[in-house]
Order: structure tokens, then sequence, then C-alpha cells
């Protein structure tokens, strides 16, 4: 069965169990959603490299910065304001300053947690993590990209926070395209704007693209599956050739990748931008389709950024 027809969860699990079998000081660490995550199949094969400590998140990672102070390598899982807002001193004090080398996954990034609501759904994560030093944040969109950069980042030492959808992606790459952490990955090459993606946003983005290039607007899309460290050097050479920046993403625009899009644009290559995402707003009950169109996070928002912009050009 090919990557593109599998759940995100599925392959993730997988991943976990081949590079443990490679790995026998990788170990997880759960805070009682192992079903959520499918991680079930792991604790079966390793139960002795299995630890839930139930719905005790801070413990979570209070276990999993001793077991990486000891050599062992934990990857953390539980949702995403779970992961970051919940445990965000002892994620700064147990893990980053500590210099550990802990991975943690916060799953349903975003609006996606859709029917758990609010409470559940992390507008703020990546602000969040992107304020601790060290810490490295990756967000794969889709399975293939998620097995190019799984290995990379369990070999890369330091802190990594993963945002992982649990189910359906939008199949966007090829089964043989590669990644590199902390480099974007141009989709596709235009001469008018620069949009950068990442996520669910990354197909939005595509559509924009191709509803643009019916109007006569050339388009380039890029995807920033690495959100720190962004890749200045990617985004000041799409910025120089096309003159005009819009960033979409499932997240609120407050410190999230428009931030770190405009934090570079300002200080290295002053550019007209605008960003596409959440507008400081808490999550919601509903389905995705209907908090994308609330919010504001369809193909047909980031066409209105795109036209926007150009008049600034």
């Amino acid at each position: 069965m090919k990557l593109r027809d599998r759940n995100l969860r599925d392959i993730y699990v997988d991943l976990l169990l081949d590079y443990a079998e490679k790995n026998p000081q990788m170990v997880i660490v759960e805070a009682d959603l192992m079903t959520a995550l499918s991680t079930t199949r792991f604790h079966k094969k390793y139960p002795e490299r299995t630890i839930n400590v139930g719905v005790a998140e801070a413990n979570m990672i209070g276990v999993a910065a001793g077991l990486a102070n000891m050599g062992k390598l934990p990857f953390t899982h539980t949702f995403t304001p779970f992961a970051t807002r919940r445990v965000f001193d002892q994620v700064t004090l147990s893990i980053a300053y500590s210099k550990l080398n802990v991975k943690m996954v916060g799953s349903d990034p975003g609006i996606m947690a859709q029917l758990n609501g609010g409470t559940h759904m992390s507008l703020e994560d990546v602000g969040i993590m992107r304020n601790i030093p060290t810490m490295m944040i990756v967000e794969p969109v889709d399975g293939v990209q998620l097995a190019q950069l799984f290995p990379q980042i369990a070999a890369h030492n330091g802190p990594v926070y993963i945002r992982l959808l649990r189910k359906e992606f939008d199949p966007i790459f090829a089964d043989d395209q590669t990644f590199e952490l902390g480099k974007a990955t141009t989709i596709n090459e235009g001469s008018d704007v620069s949009i950068f993606a990442t996520g669910i946003m990354v197909k939005e983005a595509l559509d924009a693209e191709k509803i643009l290039a019916d109007e006569g607007i050339s388009v380039s899309v890029v995807n920033m599956h690495t959100l720190k460290p962004i890749d200045q050097k990617a985004i000041c050479k799409e910025a120089k050739r096309t003159g005009a920046v819009v960033t979409a993403e499932n997240h609120n625009i407050i410190n999230g990748l428009g931030s770190a899009v405009a934090e570079v644009l300002s200080e290295n290559c002053p550019t007209p931008l605008r960003r596409v995402g959440t507008k400081d707003h808490f999550g919601e009950v509903g389905k995705k389709d209907f908090l994308m169109e609330k919010f504001g996070l369809k193909a047909k928002n980031i066409v209105e950024a795109v036209k926007d912009v150009l008049t600034q050009k």
C-alpha cells in the first residue's frame, strides 16, 4: 500500500517500530492517548519500552527528561494543547534548558481537533514552542514527507516538537521526493508572488495557485515543513525574485509561520506581506470544512491575500 493511501498515524507508528528495532535506546512516553495515535502497536511489541503516565502531561515531560538524561531517546505523545501550553514550564526547564534530546509529538494541530472543540484546539502551539531556545519545530504535510523527515528528526541532537495529523491528509508529494530538515521545499515556481505554506494549508495554497494561474497571476508555492529554524535563505530568495509574499498556516497569525516570515523579511529583505491564518481567536467545535471556512483558511482566502499584496508591489 502506498504512503498516500494510509492514515498518517499508521505511517508514524511504523516508523517508530522500524527505528526502535535499530536503536534499543528508543522509548515512548504516553499520556493516556495511546489508542488515539495507535501507539498501542508499539506497546504490544515493546512493552518494556513504553511508559504510560496517565493524564499527567507535565509528569510525562519530566519522565521523558529523566530518560533522556540516562541516554534514552524518548518520544512523547499527546494532543497539541497538552503537548505545549499545559507543559510549557516543564519543556522549557526540564528539556530545553537542560539540553536534553526529547522528541515531542502534538497531534491534531490547529482546527484538526475538529469535534473535540476549543479546549483541544491549539492555535498557538507553534508560538509557544518558537519561544523556547534550541527547540526545532516540524510539521510534515503528508506521509511521504513524514517518512523522509522522521530519520532526520530521530538523529537530530536536541528537542524537537512535531505537529502531526492523525488520520486523513492531502497527498502532496511523489514517493521519491526528498526533504531536508530546516530547508524549505519549492513545489511550484512562479514570478509574481510567493506563498509560504505549512501543514494542511499547502493544499489550499496549491489550489489558490491554480485559480490565480487562470487569471494570469504566476505564483510560487513553498512548503515550510520546518517552522524553526526557519529557512531564511529560501524566504529572501523568493521575496527578492517575486517582490510579494503571502503566508498560509493552520495556526494563529500571531507568532506562527506568518510572524516568522515577517521577522525575516523586515530584517533582511523588506517585502510586502499578507498573512492567512486564524485571527487571534479561540477554536470551537466543528468539522474541518466548516472550521476552515469560518476561520478564513480556504484557497479563496489565499487568493484574496495574493491580490491584496500585489497592490503593494
